[in-house]
This record gives structure tokens, sequence and C-alpha cells, in this order.
């Protein structure tokens, strides 16, 4: 593992300003946070924080679904008939439509209810999950967004941390991943992460 700074860079196509933080070889893969937009990274795979149904929702669900198109959509709708949808933890794999990513790997992050019901183990499940399909299907970058802690209330520095920690568990054991990008919205998640990697105790 290395550190080093935080660097400001512009988003691609949107013109605001993207931090991104890189403190984080392992194994072969470069693991950073971008405060940005998921829909717009050109990695192999973006994740998508998806609901059971996989039909679509609010807030990353419904902004990869419009930037993607309705190909993605039409993928999910044949998923749901072939298994009836995606269990939460697991993950499922689409086409990535009219994104720059090639593949979307849909995972459903859990409600947070407390901390007694199995929730962290979900969340590390979700992210296991979608790295063990992004590997299954030959990416070799992928970006995630942070996974239940908008509507679903997950903990944000909790859920971090345990993000960091899967991801790092993963790649210790994997070496097909060349990067990962853990992609913020906002700066409070951004913040948390950051303060997780600058930490050096992950």
């Amino acid at each position: 593992m290395h550190h080093t700074s935080i660097d400001e860079a512009k988003g691609p196509t949107e013109g605001r300003l993207q931090f991104s933080l890189v403190n984080m070889q392992i194994g072969n893969a470069l693991v950073s946070i971008i405060q940005g937009d998921i829909t717009q990274q050109e990695t192999d795979a973006i994740v998508n924080a998806a609901n059971s149904s996989l039909l679509g929702g609010g807030g990353v669900d419904g902004a990869i679904h419009r930037a993607g198109g309705p190909r993605i959509l039409e993928e999910c709708i044949a998923i749901r008939a072939a298994q009836g949808g995606c269990p939460t933890g697991e993950a499922v794999i689409t086409g990535g439509g009219n994104l720059k990513a090639r593949h979307v790997i849909h995972t459903v992050g859990p409600v947070w209810r407390g901390g007694s019901y199995g929730e962290d183990e979900l969340l590390r499940n979700a992210y296991r999950n979608s790295l063990r399909v992004a590997v299954e299907n030959n990416a070799r970058t992928i970006a995630f967004p942070c996974i239940s802690t908008g509507a679903y209330g997950f903990p944000v520095e909790r859920a971090a941390r345990i993000a960091l920690e899967t991801v790092r568990e993963f790649l210790t054991n994997d070496k097909s991943l060349h990067e990962v990008r853990l992609v913020t919205f906002g700066e409070t998640d951004f913040q948390a992460y950051a303060r997780l990697m600058g930490e050096g105790s992950l």
C-alpha cells in the first residue's frame, strides 16, 4: 500500500470538479476515490445500487437507467423472468447500454434497520459479489457508487469502512482487477472515505 495526496481534476463531460484521492495499491490494482458521476466512469463495469425488483428507481439506480437507456431495463426484465429479481447482497450483470462502461453490475444493498439484522454482512456481500461478477465477466476495471448510504439509510462511515475492507480483502486474493474506483456523489461520503484511507489502517 502507498499513499498519495488529493488531486483535483475536471469531470469528463460535466465540467464540474472531481476530487480524486488515490492511496491504495493492492496487488495489481489501484484503488481510488472520486467525487463525481458514476454514470460517466469509463471503466469496464460500473455498479448500480439497485433494488431487488431490478426495475429501476431513484438515486443512482434511476441515474444509471436514464443515462444507459432502455436496453439495460430490457436485460433486467429478462433476468427477473429467469430468476425472479435479485436478493439483497447478490449481484447480476447486464450490458452498459448507452453508458461508457461495457457492463452494469446490479447489486442490492441492505436497508439500515439499526445494525442488528445482518446489515453489515449483507453490505459486504454486495461489494464482494459485485467484484466476483466483474472478474467472471473479464472486467479489469470497475467503479462503485456508495451502496445503501442514500435512501436506505446505512451510516456513511460504517459503510465506507465495509467497502474498503471488502475491496482490500478481494484484491489481496484475486489479481485479475487492475483498478477499483469508489465514486461518491456527495462530500460527506467522500470525506468518510478520505478519513479512512488517510488513517492508513485499512
